[in-house]
């Protein structure tokens, strides 16, 4: 072997010495840095004719396990998403209150009916009526208080969405880019562990919003692909969009590098990103949606007993609600037996109607009286009342009127065969003495029946999106009033059409009560949301989705929408403690000041069992506003113990896993030590064997 040969090899042995110093010197400094991983050099030996003449440094290696790593993201995923639910349902419960203390949400309730009862023993007292309007005020008031904040938190979780997305699109950007210089430097035989580390740490952030699996490329850098196998970064970053479309629920869509352009639907599993997209489609909306279901059944529990009740004297107009109905529509598919009766100053009845629906027929003040139809009806009825009072129907709307400035209107039901139309008696229907109003339409119970003209305007529009059971966009569905005869049923057939309606996802149906309800169908579980209504029943009337409550959004917004009847709340002497007594003789008040069992009836409307329909995730059942309250209040306390339990599971797994990771990858000082002795004594041994060389080239140079 000639000199020259010895002195490369010597020199080659020094360079790869030096090459490892850095590295180990790299990995010391870095020992503390998050996110680094540990380098090492891969070398092999220089064969020429068969012999070894030095050594080659092949490339700088990350010390990295793919195993691991492919942990690391999945558990970087699953605490991403089980904490943003545990996080947003911790601050729903606390909006709700402790459901041991008896200051909570639903103690409010609890204080209602206990104003009621203490006003049994002095139903003329002016102090407990009072408070019995308070009562029933901090109970509305703190209703509406935690659907705005339940509203407030679904907006904020939109705009957290949109937030993260743009955050996955820019860290798309990042990553995709320093596959550029990963490349470059793996060509000509640098450093690249830098930029890898860099672009490492991205990919750990971009996990915690969504699942992603990563493969390395052939020319260096990685290939960042969704769990669907769709490509985000490798060739080209892609961009993802959040689509929100108002109240309906909102999804993604991606663009892909070299797609054209095309805009695909965009899966992810998990991820913080997933975790708000359940927040927002499903678990808020769901639980407010409950809370008004709730808010609603207690409103019309205490309104039953109002309507069958009276204030003394009885009130000289009565009002009542927007049904959202025609007078015709208004008016049909009664049942049973009421009392319309008025009375003059003394309480005493001056004019009584009795009004049999099944019969079609009115009796006044014991004689035979008009007949009437459906269609006929107010008409009859103010010739039934003689003047002494007026009925009148409009927006919606019946009122009645006593004539005279000191007389009053009462109406109860028939003992034996009550009215009734969609489980309310005709008082409690129209919402004549309602203690509570509402701005909405909850409970939705229209007592429609199918051949009833559905009454909206043919060629107006209804847009319905349905998404899969993952929060995923089917397709939105476009459906118009049909022409014809404009029954309810041919609109039930339009949106049931499975060309131009949901047919080939799921039927509406038309309940007893005249409730609209959409079922999927079993083999495709489907949600439906309503991304823009423009029907309208009537002039000026409710569209479509505010009649029926169709779409989570319109359903999860109603518990703030009631508040206490503003004339009682102005004076409540006008709340109906009072009970008419038809059994009393002509001339002796029907209504007497110290009767307390309309307060009675108020002070056991929680106990009532009542239907429940499906609200959220709690299937439909009959049992009382009280047990419903404490059902309710366990179910947000046990959602939100399973969601702290589900996030403090992921975090340890996920500290476990990070923890091996960095036994793999991490730096250990005491192993970092030894190789810089290895290589600092392999480089003092090239060194030496170049003086050698050196020596030797002096010695044949003095001899020449």
């Amino acid at each position: 072997m000639s000199l020259n040969t010895i002195l490369n090899v010597a020199t080659s042995g020094m360079m790869a010495a030096q090459t490892g110093l850095r590295v180990v010197s790299d990995n010391i400094a870095n020992i503390n840095t998050a996110g680094y991983v540990r380098k090492s050099i891969a070398q092999s030996n220089l064969v020429s004719n068969g012999m070894g003449v030095g050594v080659n440094i092949d490339a700088i290696k990350r010390a990295t396990d793919k195993f691991m790593a492919a942990a690391s993201l999945n558990g970087a995923a699953d605490s991403g998403r089980t904490g943003a639910i545990a996080t947003a349902m911790d601050n729903a419960q606390k909006l709700f209150g402790d459901p041991t203390s008896t200051t909570n949400y639903f103690s409010t309730l609890d204080d209602v009916y206990a104003a009621f009862s203490m006003a049994v023993d002095d139903p003329s007292s002016t102090l407990l009526r009072s408070s019995a309007v308070t009562k029933v005020e901090d109970f509305l008031s703190e209703s509406k208080r935690i659907t705005s904040s339940l509203s407030s938190q679904i907006t904020d979780t939109d705009n957290r969405i949109g937030a993260d997305v743009a955050r996955v699109n820019d860290l798309l950007k990042q990553i995709d880019a320093l596959n550029v210089d990963i490349t470059r430097a793996k060509m000509s035989g640098a450093d690249g562990t830098g930029s890898e580390n860099v672009q490492s740490g991205l990919i750990n952030e971009l996990s915690t919003y969504m699942n992603v699996q990563v493969s390395d490329r052939a020319n260096g850098g990685v290939t960042v692909r969704s769990a669907e196998g769709v490509t985000l970064a490798g060739n080209g970053p892609a961009t993802i969009t959040y689509n929100q479309s108002g109240p309906a629920n909102g999804y993604l869509t991606v663009v892909t590098a070299n797609s054209g352009g095309q805009v695909m639907p965009f899966y992810v599993s998990n991820g913080e990103i997933q975790g708000l997209l359940e927040l927002r489609n499903q678990e808020l909306p769901s639980l407010s949606d409950q809370l008004g279901e709730f808010v609603s059944r207690a409103a019309e529990e205490l309104n039953r007993a109002s309507n069958a009740a009276s204030a003394v004297p009885a009130p000289n107009r009565m009002t009542g609600k927007d049904t959202g109905l025609d007078a015709n529509t208004a008016f049909a598919n009664f049942t049973g037996k009421t009392t319309i009766a008025v009375t003059n100053g003394s309480s005493a009845i001056v004019q009584r109607v009795d009004i049999d629906f099944g019969a079609g027929t009115m009796t006044v003040n014991g004689a035979p009286g008009p007949a009437f139809t459906n269609t006929n009806f107010l008409t009859q009825l103010n010739t039934a009342l003689g003047g002494t009072a007026t009925a009148g129907f409009a927006n919606g709307e019946l009122s009645l009127n006593a004539t005279a400035a000191t007389g009053g209107v009462a109406i109860v039901d028939d003992a034996t065969t009550p009215s009734s139309k969609a489980g309310k008696g005709f008082s409690q229907f129209f919402g004549l003495n309602d203690v509570i109003r509402s701005d909405g339409y909850s409970p939705y119970e229209t007592g429609m029946v199918a051949t009833d003209p559905s009454g909206f305007t043919p060629g107006q529009t209804i847009t319905l999106r349905l998404t899969d059971t993952e929060g995923s966009r089917i397709r939105d569905v476009q459906v118009a009033i049909p022409t014809g005869t404009g029954s309810m049923q041919e609109t039930i057939d339009a949106l049931n059409s499975r060309n131009s309606g949901v047919g080939l996802y799921g039927s509406f149906s038309l309940g007893a009560k005249g409730e609209l309800s959409f079922t999927p169908n079993g083999a495709t579980p489907v949600t439906l949301s309503v991304v823009e209504d423009l029907t309208q029943r009537g002039v000026g009337g409710p569209s479509l989705s505010q009649l029926f409550g169709v779409g989570m959004s319109e359903r999860s917004t109603r518990g703030g929408l009631y508040k206490m009847d503003p004339a009682m709340e102005a004076d409540p002497s006008k709340l109906p403690f009072a009970k008419l007594d038809l059994t009393v003789a002509a001339g002796v008040p029907a209504l007497a000041v110290g009767d307390g069992r309309g307060a009675l009836a108020l002070a056991k409307a929680g106990d009532s069992i009542t239907a429940f329909a499906n609200a959220g995730d709690t299937a439909g059942s009959r049992k009382s506003v009280l047990t419903y309250g404490a059902d309710f209040s366990g179910a947000i306390a046990r959602k939100a113990d399973s969601a702290t339990s589900r996030k403090e599971a992921a975090d340890s797994v996920k500290t476990e896993v990070d923890a091996q990771r960095q036994s793999q990858e991490g730096v250990n000082l005491d192993e970092e030590l030894v190789n810089l002795t290895t290589y600092q004594q392999a480089f003092n041994a090239s060194a030496r064997l170049i003086q050698a060389t050196k020596d030797m080239f002096d010695v044949l140079t003095g001899i020449i």
